[in-house]
């Protein structure tokens, strides 16, 4: 429960930039798991952690953080094992994405995909994981690695009512960086809206969507006052 607990208060202070903070609550979150004795409580805090190297840019480390908690998850027949797997290893592929292993993001994507294969979508120790999820994480990784082909693959699918808001919102504010990439601006605009719905308060702290309506700021001489609007509520500039 102190693990859990840690964890909603990281996430809290990482998405409003407090990232200080959000390192010291990881730390506190690793020894009480440890203390819990659940190497699957251990796992999910590698997952978590993983935000601390996004943040710094160190995805060497992050890489190795991440093999290191894979080899450590027992190979239990239970749906939480499965999970705990399944979400290191999307988490991998992102990592190996951003730095541009190609190869080694759709190895970890096809373990996370077995995983999936025998595990129902859910919540497993604060981390969702399922088939729609991993299909969530896919895109992600099409996107660091610029494949307009996964993208467009990605694009004709709505992530279900079902699935936790924030988890829904990431799916979207992912593919709106995917269409401004490909030049579809309003588009792009039309995404940052679902996450928005979605996900409201997780879409206007995520530094992604600033990014995204910056560009789109400055790519459009005649903004829209919808797009002008959603600027200014995100504090865009």
């Amino acid at each position: 429960m102190l693990t859990l607990a840690l964890r909603a208060a990281d996430g809290v202070a990482f998405k409003f930039g407090y990232l200080d903070l959000s390192a010291r609550l990881i730390d506190l979150m690793r020894t009480a798991a440890q203390c819990a004795e659940d190497p699957l409580l251990v796992a999910a805090v590698a997952y978590v952690r993983t935000e601390t190297f996004f943040a710094s840019g160190d995805l060497g480390t992050a890489a190795r953080a991440l093999e290191h908690a894979l080899d450590r998850v027992p190979l239990l027949d239970s749906a939480a094992a499965h999970a705990s797997l399944g979400a290191l290893h999307m988490r991998a592929a992102v990592v190996a994405g951003r730095a541009g292993k190609a190869d080694r993001a759709a190895d970890h994507l096809r373990e996370a995909r077995r995983a999936a294969s025998v595990v129902p979508e859910g919540v497993y120790l604060g981390t969702a994981f399922g088939p729609d999820s991993l299909r969530i994480h896919e895109l992600a990784v099409a996107v660091e690695l610029r494949e307009p082909t996964r993208i467009e693959r990605a694009a004709g699918w709505l992530p279900p009512e079902t699935l936790p808001a924030e988890r829904r919102s990431h799916y979207f504010i992912d593919l709106a960086r995917a269409q401004l990439m490909l030049g579809r601006h309003e588009d792009a605009y039309l995404c940052l809206l679902a996450a928005r719905q979605a996900a409201p308060e997780h879409t206007r702290a995520h530094p992604q969507v600033r990014q995204t309506l910056s560009t789109l700021l400055r790519t459009h001489s005649a903004a829209g006052s919808g797009l002008i609007d959603l600027a200014a509520w995100a504090r865009a500039r």
